[in-house]
């Protein structure tokens, strides 16, 4: 590029050297957007597929005594000793999904340390083995037969889980997955979110998050979903500078900052200074 510059430069000595400047400066610029939209234009590379769905948390009829014990040492004094509720304090855990106790539980959602806190991620409370047992509890109080939801990045489309995810997610999540802040919560990035994680939250829909049964969301599209959210933990940005994919606000206050710069310097090379 200075190269070009200073052939420009010499080539065109009719022109104040100031224009020659500011033009010489315009055409390197013109040339680093051709490059930056041809990149943008070259087809990306596939993204391999997410791991495949582990089998995490297991259901259980003969864990359900050690379950129950383990409620009522620790989950009790919210959902009551008979699993009911408690009115103002906790809701009752009968007919819940096992799905929604292991989500809350394996993500260390739960206990709360405080019951009007926002559950929010965090170390779980309970060993493998614990949760299992407190999730075949919950199960043996709901429907036989309830399964845990889950979630195949593999099955999935990444083109469809971005359509997906963009319509029904991103309005708080962010298109990248970041969260953000919503009237009464905090909305968790999903940066940390395995596919079980991902398939829990869409089925139940935790705290002020809607739930999406399977006939709004599919399987196959519950697959796409997870897919994209797994992509989004390390995006391809060709033709871009992703700035840590911080959202769409801060990252155009860091163009208009360098667009603003780049017009100053053509100004004041360009401009004439005046004295007073």
């Amino acid at each position: 590029m200075r190269r070009l510059a200073r052939l420009w430069l010499r080539r065109v000595p009719w022109l104040p050297r100031p224009v020659r400047i500011a033009l010489a400066l315009a055409c390197a610029a013109g040339s680093l957007a051709v490059v930056a939209l041809d990149a943008s234009r070259a087809p990306a590379q596939a993204p391999r597929p997410g791991p495949a769905p582990a089998a995490g948390t297991r259901i259980d009829p003969g864990l359900v005594p050690e379950g129950r014990a383990l409620f009522v040492d620790g989950c009790s004094s919210c959902h009551g000793f008979d699993a009911r509720g408690i009115p103002g304090v906790g809701p009752s855990l009968f007919d819940v999904p096992p799905g929604n106790a292991d989500f809350y539980l394996r993500t260390g959602r739960m206990p709360l340390d405080y019951q009007r806190d926002e559950p929010e991620r965090g170390r779980p409370a309970y060993g493998a083995r614990e949760i299992s047992a407190l999730v075949s509890y919950v199960a043996s109080l709901g429907p036989p037969g309830a399964r845990i939801p889950r979630a195949d990045p593999a099955r999935g489309e990444l083109g469809e889980g971005f359509d997906l995810f963009t319509e029904h997610c991103a309005g708080c999540h962010q298109v990248v997955g970041q969260g953000g802040l919503t009237i009464g919560a905090r909305v968790p990035d999903l940066q940390s979110s395995e596919p079980t994680d991902i398939a829990e939250a869409v089925r139940m829909g935790p705290y002020l998050m809607p739930a999406f049964p399977e006939s709004q969301i599919s399987q196959s599209q519950l697959d796409s979903i997870a897919r994209y959210v797994l992509y989004t933990r390390d995006p391809q940005d060709a033709g871009g500078w992703g700035l840590g994919h911080i959202g769409p606000i801060p990252e155009g206050m860091v163009a208009w900052l360098l667009a603003g710069s780049a017009l100053l310097l053509v100004a004041r090379l360009i401009g004439e200074r005046t004295t007073s």
